[in-house]
């Protein structure tokens, strides 16, 4: 631990890592909450592999062709909202087909991503780094890029909390109430989408769906309300990423898959742990 914090003291890039752990755990622990809450964490996946190939593309035209204001966080951006937009359509407008669009969408996202990477000379080599995240890569450019999808969600979700819970848990009731359910439902999806970047920064696009999960899943444990599950996956989202650059330092571990692994084992403890507590209140009376 020590050498970690030494780290940060005296390297601007473990600062840079750190600080995009911090930034991308608010919109983790928020956008997460709605997206259990929604069981919707199939479409956020759909959504994170489309990622990639945004992310490929970018970095294509960026190599070959010199478009150095298109960056892989930007070409993640526009690939992560255009699947939503689409995913959201089908599923509001062609229910019978949205599992199948959304598997094609997923594998084509991902194709397109290896395609581009191929196609980029001196870069095939990052693959990995794309699928299960380099934090350690983030530079000031990008941070600022985090902070502000950041504030852009933390804008929309205090304009429109009540309206993005009404969509979450009684859709019908929204729409007696007058709620324009379509809409809310789109900007939730949008909202996911530009979590789903964030988090692929840090975690990489194979690794989206447990850290934008696993925080809330732990929060559901100890608190029901929609706001204090949100606060609490925060916290627990920043642990998480905070433990795991901490733990993987030293060891030279990845970042990623070290704070995914953290998340998940403290989520089995607090499962197995619920459930014992559950089974030792129910002993007394059989």
């Amino acid at each position: 631990m020590w050498e970690f914090l030494t780290a940060v003291r005296d390297y601007p890039f473990m600062r840079y890592a750190l600080s995009a752990g911090l930034l991308a755990s608010f919109a983790c622990g928020v956008v997460g909450s709605y997206v259990v809450a929604r069981r919707i964490t199939y479409i956020a996946g759909s959504i994170a592999h489309c990622v990639l190939g945004g992310i490929g593309a970018a970095r294509y035209f960026q190599v070959v062709h010199g478009w150095q204001g298109f960056t892989p966080l930007v070409g993640a951006v526009i690939a992560a909202l255009a699947s939503a937009f689409i995913i959201g359509i089908v599923s509001l407008r062609a229910k019978q087909r949205e599992d199948t669009v959304i598997g094609a969408l997923w594998a084509i996202g991902m194709a397109v991503g290896v395609l581009f990477i191929s196609r980029t000379p001196g870069y095939n080599e990052d693959l990995m780094s794309y699928l299960f995240g380099n934090i350690l890569m983030v530079g000031p450019a990008d941070l600022w890029i985090i902070l502000g999808l950041d504030l852009l969600v933390a804008a929309v979700v205090a304009l429109c909390y009540n309206q993005l819970l009404s969509v979450c848990f009684d859709e019908e009731f929204a729409r007696i109430r007058g709620v324009r359910v379509e809409l809310y439902y789109l900007l939730l999806l949008g909202l996911t989408a530009l979590t789903v970047v964030l988090l692929s920064t840090v975690v990489g696009v194979l690794m989206v769906i447990a850290l934008l999960t696993l925080p809330v899943a732990v929060a559901n444990v100890f608190v029901k309300t929609m706001g204090r599950i949100m606060a609490l996956s925060v916290v627990l989202s920043a642990l998480f990423t905070t433990g795991g650059l901490a733990i993987s330092y030293s060891p030279d571990l990845p970042a990623g898959a070290t704070i995914i692994i953290i998340a998940g084992i403290v989520y089995i403890g607090t499962v197995a742990a619920a459930a014992i507590r559950s089974g030792m209140r129910k002993a007394p009376g059989d």
